[in-house]
């Protein structure tokens, strides 16, 4: 298990109870009394963290090593009736942008998101979760094939950013960036659009349309990350907790503002803390919102997507 800085006053407590029951085990003394003094304090000191999370504590929380990933969710959620299909038709297959047909119960679903790697050989395969022009052109691919044979679409928001590299720019990144954004407005099937970790920039946006737009508690979605933000305005990374508090990237901020429809409440100590207790509240969040659009007609729907995206930044005086 790794810790972040601000999660080390758990480190120590949970240490202090392995050690307690090492002793227990081993000797004759009798530490039932201790070991519950220290479970009562690591479960105040956890209550107490996880309570008054930063923004930018949130920001590490959403790239915590040991967080679940869109494959993690897709094995959870569909377990074998995952079918992964791959490539733009086009240029190539963008490993860092993932998608197929799968079933949650009973339900078809197109599912499309952002993978990270778990260590450096899948990282630099998956291209750091940053897709690429062609990443775009396959979601929009899978999202056209899910329209033609009525098939609602999910989408799994991960990704620090679109890649910002020369030959992507090259490929047309910021078109098809827009191309998805537009065709996602006027897609004919509910799309359900879930944030799972870094919801960064255009690189999220590019698969961020969604009738529901849901946020884990943990996560954030912004037009830039903390750090490019501080090195922008100061020319240094050092302010990037100054960056995160004013950028109002959390979850509850996106949620006051409108941005997104609902928060998804992860387990205390995160969601890669009790894993199945979070895949449970997501793929109960999914059905919740599919059953919300399942009877509305695919001009209703649309109708109804332009309506919530056109009231986006007004305000009543």
């Amino acid at each position: 298990m790794e810790y972040l800085e601000f999660e080390l006053p758990i480190k120590e407590l949970e240490d202090q109870l392995d050690k307690c029951q090492i002793i227990g085990k081993e000797s004759e003394v009798d530490v039932t009394e201790t070991c519950k003094q220290i479970e009562k304090k690591l479960v105040a000191t956890k209550k107490e963290i996880y309570k008054n999370l930063t923004p930018w504590q949130r920001v590490q929380m959403s790239r915590h090593p040991n967080r679940p990933y869109t494959l993690d969710y897709i094995k959870a959620l569909c377990g074998d009736s995952f079918l992964e299909l791959h490539g733009d038709r086009n240029f190539k297959d963008d490993k860092a942008m993932i998608g197929g047909l799968g079933k949650i119960g009973d339900q078809s679903y197109m599912i499309i998101g952002q993978q990270k790697g778990y260590n450096t050989k899948t990282r630099q395969y998956r291209n750091f979760g940053m897709a690429n022009p062609e990443g775009y052109r396959k979601a929009l691919r899978l999202m056209k094939s899910a329209e033609k044979f009525g098939i609602p679409v999910i989408t799994l928001l991960d990704t620090p950013g679109a890649y910002p590299g020369l030959e992507a720019e090259e490929r047309g990144q910021g078109e098809a960036i827009a191309r998805n954004i537009l065709e996602m407005t006027r897609l004919k099937v509910p799309i359900i659009t879930i944030v799972i970790g870094e919801g960064a920039s255009g690189g999220a946006l590019g698969i961020g349309v969604g009738d529901k737009v849901l946020m884990l508690e943990n996560t954030w979605y912004s037009v830039i990350s903390p750090e490019s933000c501080s090195s922008i305005l100061w020319r240094s990374w050092e302010y990037k907790e100054q960056a995160a508090d004013a950028l109002k990237l959390t979850a509850t901020d996106m949620k006051r503002m409108k941005i997104v429809d609902e928060i998804i409440k992860e387990p205390l100590g995160g969601a890669h803390s009790d894993r199945d207790k979070t895949f449970a509240a997501v793929k109960n969040a999914i059905e919740k919102s599919y059953d919300e659009f399942k009877n509305l007609s695919p001009k209703e729907l649309v109708e109804q997507r332009m309506d919530k995206y056109s009231q986006m930044g007004v305000y009543k005086g």
